[in-house]
């Protein structure tokens, strides 16, 4: 693997050894942004200034007098109130991207030098029930997190809390045992069939259920069955949910999202822990008994009266809810996984919930400054009239439908735009565009907004669309196919073309951009990245001729950076989780 160093870090030290060496006591610490006027702007001589009781344009061009220029920095001038225009020399742009084009894996992009563990807790359906519309966020978010993250180098184990254990399961499997046979073995059927199995198993249950008190008397005893590890009534239960990882794995499929069997890990996984999570607690005080259940009280924390709003640990009843199955799965995830750092993917609406939880966790010693937790808190998917997004008939959308209408509206694009592609490869490209679209969608925009689904936009050519960027890099794959014998080399003795140079710069800056957008757990950071990314080709290609370019080594160079390109863009997208087609 080839490290590089960032252009950006080496302007940011060549300054910060400029202002060490004009004003040795300085903080030296100066502030770079992208300037329409030169490559970068710093600003930080002016707090400087301040603080030395100086002229901040005097200050300056004493530090201009020791920046160290004709490498790396071509020139620097002063302007404004005291403002440092830089601007990076071509050879340095190149070398840099020469740099990262030879490594072909990471891009010159190093892992950081010491990473954590982070358990990301993402993608929770429920056991017998159909994934629908509010289940995407957590999948498609989680899913990028942990792209982002790994390609850092930290090591991120997945967990898929499913909701597969309570009340509803006392009615399912006593129905089975009354109706034996009702579902058929898990490996006969494929996801639309163990998802109609499970539909039609719920839904007799139900009736059933409303119907009848006794059958509703020992549907809540076969609950206590449960509970207790009654092995005829474990074995019916592991049915439903084998039957459910079926119909899961299909929608994670469309999805085109790996989740291993050893990451879904549902509230059932930390039965047996709750009753030793409350005794603990108890004991040391976190918890207090009232009203007969146990609790958690937090001072900040009141609703209606100004009453305090406690956390149920344990109710009056002895049965234990969703804070028991948290604080078993955290007590877990830090001393069994040795996770250093918790991520929730969660819907915002827990967010109270959360808060209570890990402060809980912190007051029990099982969260530290060197073990955190966060909650990852994401927004509403909302259709085009800005409300919850429902069917007409004012149900919410199933999942699969969504995707499904997402890749036939992909198709229709592709099919439209489509040059030598059978119609076999049309499908599979219209999966491909038609996900990602999607996955897109969401992804760019920040996660605690909410953001209306509208496929017209979605598949759009035109705008922030996952559809623009893959275009993108099927027209860099289509210029290498056609240069013939040419082949990408950097040439650093070249000029640069100010589009060059703008792209240049970008490309630079794709690592930087990875760290800062997964420190963040801010994928639309990268999205955001690659977009511009895709802009500022668009640019250079308009501006400047690759393969009818005015000299053979203008025609290398600039295959050099369309490759580039095309390897950033590829890359940056698969840590969001959407493929780059060769061909659209």
């Amino acid at each position: 693997m080839t490290s590089v160093t960032s252009l950006t870090a080496q302007v940011q030290q060549r300054l910060a050894n400029a202002l060490t060496a004009t004003r040795p006591e300085a903080d030296a610490d100066p502030l770079l942004r992208r300037s329409d006027r030169a490559d970068y702007q710093a600003n930080g001589i002016l707090a400087l200034a301040k603080k030395a009781k100086s002229n901040p344009r005097d200050l300056a061009t004493e530090v201009v007098g020791n920046i160290v220029t004709g490498d790396v920095i071509k020139d620097v001038e002063v302007s404004g109130p005291g403002f440092l225009n830089i601007t990076v020399s071509d050879r340095a742009i190149t070398e840099n991207l020469a740099a990262r084009h030879a490594d072909t894996d990471r891009l010159g992009v190093p892992p950081k030098d010491t990473p954590g563990i982070t358990v990301v807790d993402y993608a929770q359906p429920n056991v017998a029930k159909e994934m629908h519309v509010g289940h995407l966020r957590s999948a498609v978010i989680g899913d990028a997190l942990r792209g982002m993250l790994d390609f850092t180098g930290e090591q991120t184990i997945g967990r898929h809390h499913i909701g597969d254990w309570g009340t509803q399961f006392g009615m399912l499997i006593q129905y089975l045992f009354e109706h034996p046979g009702e579902l058929a073995p898990p490996q006969d059927v494929d996801g639309e069939q163990a998802m109609s199995n499970l539909n039609r198993v719920y839904k007799a249950s139900r009736a059933v259920f409303d119907a009848d008190e006794e059958f509703k008397e020992r549907a809540r005893k076969r609950v206590v069955a449960l509970q207790s590890g009654d092995k005829e009534t474990l074995e019916l239960w592991q049915q439903f949910v084998d039957e459910s990882k079926v119909y899961f794995y299909s929608v994670f499929e469309k999805l085109d999202m790996e989740v291993r069997d050893e990451e879904i890990v549902g509230e059932s996984a930390y039965n047996e822990g709750m009753p030793e999570t409350a005794r603990l607690l108890e004991e040391m005080g976190v918890a207090v008994r009232s009203e007969g259940a146990l609790v958690v009280f937090f001072d900040d924390i009141r609703g209606k009266d100004d009453q305090p709003v406690p956390l149920i640990v344990q109710k009056a009843d002895g049965g234990f809810g969703y804070a028991a199955s948290d604080l078993t799965a955290i007590r877990n995830r830090v001393f069994d996984l040795h996770a250093t750092t918790l991520l929730y993917v969660v819907d915002v609406r827990q967010s109270l919930h959360f808060k209570m939880v890990f402060e809980t966790a912190r007051r029990a010693g099982w969260l530290t400054e060197h073990v955190t937790a966060h909650n990852m808190g994401y927004g509403t998917v909302l259709g085009a009239d800005g409300k919850p997004f429902k069917t007409r008939e004012g149900e919410t959308v199933r999942l699969e439908d969504l995707l499904d209408e997402a890749v036939q509206r992909a198709a229709e694009v592709v099919r439209e735009k489509a040059q030598d592609l059978s119609e076999d490869e049309i499908q599979e490209r219209a999966a491909q565009v038609g996900i990602g679209a999607v996955k897109y969608a969401d992804l760019s925009t920040s996660p605690n907004r909410d953001y209306k689904f509208d496929l017209d936009q979605m598949v759009s050519l035109n705008g922030d669309t996952s559809v623009y960027l893959q275009y993108a890099y099927a027209r860099i794959q289509s210029i290498l196919r056609k240069a013939g014998g040419a082949l990408p080399a950097a040439h650093p003795e070249l000029e640069l073309h100010a589009a060059e140079r703008a792209l240049g710069l970008h490309l630079d800056a794709f690592g930087d951009t990875v760290f800062e957008a997964a420190a963040e757990y801010a994928p639309h950071k990268l999205a955001a990245y690659l977009y511009q990314l895709a802009s500022l080709y668009t640019s250079f290609y308009d501006k400047c001729p690759v393969l009818k370019a005015d000299t053979s080594e203008q025609v290398e160079n600039r295959l050099f950076l369309c490759d580039l390109t095309a390897r950033t863009l590829h890359r940056g997208m698969a840590l969001l989780g959407i493929r780059t087609p060769e061909r659209l």
